[in-house]
């Protein structure tokens, strides 16, 4: 029930760093859920794999609510596509990550997760929860990238933002390599 109730609480949030949080709450129930399935290292797999994207995910997302005046609210940002390409290109790779998309990091342990659980004998309330929220994750992850990335600006229009500080740039740099290939390398 934490995957989904998380999932739907994150889809409806306008907080960046509660959808955030709501996530990783979500994905923690992933890892109980897969714990509960008897299969440890798969646990740790995905605990290695998720912390890769989602310490990706709060850069971005930190950078973002630093360059707004800390403001976290979704719906005062919009147009980063624009401003910032290189947090835009890298907040992409880990949200597409956490969806599980193939050959991403996320894809290799969320992927044998939802096999084992549907292969495995259990209650179809349980598989049924595990699909909608894994459905939820993908939601709210465009629901994210959307209004964030791409949609219009609704910020001051003197507001100006770029991707230039190298102590952000390059953590993010280096954890998105890792939310593309170490999946593959781990796996």
């Amino acid at each position: 029930m934490t995957i989904l109730i998380a999932g739907l609480s994150a889809i409806t949030e306008c907080d960046l760093k509660k959808i955030i949080a709501l996530s990783t709450l979500s994905q923690l129930g992933v890892i109980i859920g897969s714990l509960g399935l008897g299969l440890p290292l798969l646990t740790a797999f995905h605990l290695i794999t998720h912390a890769l994207f989602k310490a990706l995910l709060f850069i971005c997302a930190g950078s973002i609510i630093h360059l707004h005046h800390h403001n976290q609210d979704l719906r005062l940002t919009g147009n980063l596509f624009n401003q910032l390409p290189l947090t835009t290109a890298c907040l992409t790779i880990a949200n597409l990550s956490l969806c599980g998309i193939p050959f991403l990091a996320g894809f290799y342990s969320k992927d044998l997760i939802l096999e084992f659980a549907f292969a495995s004998p259990i209650n179809l309330i349980i598989i049924i929860i595990l699909a909608l929220a894994t459905g939820a994750t993908s939601a709210y992850s465009i629901r994210f990238s959307i209004i964030n990335l791409w949609g219009p600006s609704s910020s001051y229009p003197s507001h100006h933002i770029y991707d230039n500080n190298i102590f952000i740039n390059l953590p993010t740099i280096l954890l998105s390599i890792g939310a593309i290939c170490r999946g593959r390398v781990i796996n």
